[in-house]
């Protein structure tokens, strides 16, 4: 069953650079990591792209200032899943300090593989389209064959990737180009939506010389952006766990960019692009901010009403948020009309089923009441983890029933967090 879903694409092309916040708070985590080593205290100054924290765990991957400053203090601001995240805030002295001259590599083509991947661990650099995951361990099999570039944006409302690519279309072009010789990778494909002629265009004209460099155009159903979704309808394969079982990597537009400046620049992930939009927000731009600025700074630029329902991340993916602090893995914030829309009782209708792009039973997972060890086994049929979290099955839910949101409890009740 295929569902319809407005587009609401509202961003003009032009790009705003709010690069002024009075303190930023840099939240400690990474993915969905916050295993964090601090590594400033109070009163200690740091520069842009100092490091101030690690993750422990398995990818110890560094967490950098966005800005130059004195660390005030470590407080809780929300993170773009929802939770209360431990934040270094940093007053901003508007003076842009790095500790050491960047500089500028000519060929970005030259570095050996081991170099890349430790660029890419030194800099910080995660997925920038949601999930957060370190990208240098994707780059670390040697099988891979097929590089992925998801340019697809499915989701409504977010084009953050659209006007990076537009702006910045011959920087990620070198990059996939580098990224195929400095790991051996036959072939990349840069997947655009069919109804996107404009952004095809662009890449068209500058593509001719990139000869292992092809565009694939795929349907605009929701959600083609889903790595295993995209990876059947542009290369028709299949796997298991993870994509490299079939020697691909997948990276998003904002990924491809941030590994360019870290191989152009030796520049850490210290902001991105976020698609700012909304029904109650008078000027729906894209924003170039850093790491840890207060979204409600961002959001009174752009005139918003009060009253306001701030989504982090689309409509279908996104949660209600307060107190809202960028991370590097946000690509959307939405001010939307407070609408409620009241629940009534399942009708049984199984559209739930019928739209699960994973082929689960939504329903009969949200029903599933979890009291005693045998509930848990019931729940382990179902497969509750193998839930993409696309929200479908709400969208498309007549009685307004919550549906994803139980099936996330339910995940949560599996690993333990609940």
């Amino acid at each position: 069953m295929k569902v319809k879903i407005d587009k609401h694409k509202l961003t003009n092309d032009k790009l705003l650079v709010y690069n002024k916040p009075k303190k930023v708070y840099i939240p400690l985590i990474s993915g969905n990591d916050t295993n964090i080593t601090i590594l400033v205290k109070k009163g200690e100054y740091v520069y842009k792209g100092s490091i101030i924290g690690k993750r422990k765990g398995d990818f110890r991957i560094p967490i950098h200032s966005s800005v130059s400053g004195t660390v005030l203090d470590f407080e809780e601001k929300t993170c773009f899943n929802g939770e209360k995240v431990k934040c270094v805030v940093i007053e901003n002295d508007f003076k842009e300090k790095i500790e050491q001259k960047l500089s500028v590599k000519r060929s970005i083509n030259k570095y050996t593989k081991e170099e890349f991947l430790n660029l890419l661990m030194e800099n910080g650099i995660v997925g920038l389209g949601g999930a957060g995951f370190p990208t240098y361990v994707k780059y670390e099999p040697k099988n891979i064959n097929t590089l992925i570039i998801n340019a697809v944006e499915c989701e409504p409302y977010i084009t953050a990737d659209h006007i990076l690519a537009k702006q910045k279309c011959e920087e990620i072009l070198e990059a996939i180009d580098a990224i195929l010789e400095i790991n051996k990778i036959k072939e990349a494909i840069i997947a655009i939506k069919k109804e996107n002629v404009e952004l095809k265009q662009t890449f068209d004209n500058y593509i001719g010389t990139y000869l292992k460099i092809k565009i694939k155009l795929v349907p605009n159903v929701y959600p083609m952006g889903w790595e295993r979704k995209l990876i059947k309808e542009v290369t028709h394969k299949e796997y298991d766990k993870y994509p490299i079982e079939e020697g691909i990597v997948v990276n998003n537009i904002s990924t491809i960019y941030a590994i360019y400046e870290a191989l152009k620049y030796n520049k850490p992930l210290i902001e991105r692009i976020i698609t700012f939009s909304g029904e109650n927000l008078q000027d729906k731009r894209n924003v170039l901010v850093k790491i840890g600025t207060p979204v409600s700074e961002v959001l009174e630029q752009l005139k918003v009403k009060e009253n306001s329902v701030i989504v982090a991340g689309g409509p279908m993916m996104g949660k209600k948020v307060e107190d809202l602090v960028v991370s590097a893995n946000m690509n959307c914030i939405l001010a939307l009309e407070n609408k409620i829309d009241i629940p009534t009782i399942c009708l049984k209708c199984g559209k739930c089923v019928e739209v699960c792009p994973s082929k689960l039973s939504p329903v009969l997972i949200m029903r599933t009441k979890v009291k005693k060890d045998k509930d848990i086994n019931k729940l382990k049929k179902l497969h509750p983890e193998k839930c993409i979290e696309c929200g479908l099955c709400s969208y498309i839910c007549p009685a307004n029933l919550l549906v994803r949101e139980r099936v996330k409890d339910a995940k949560k009740i599996l690993r333990g967090d609940k």
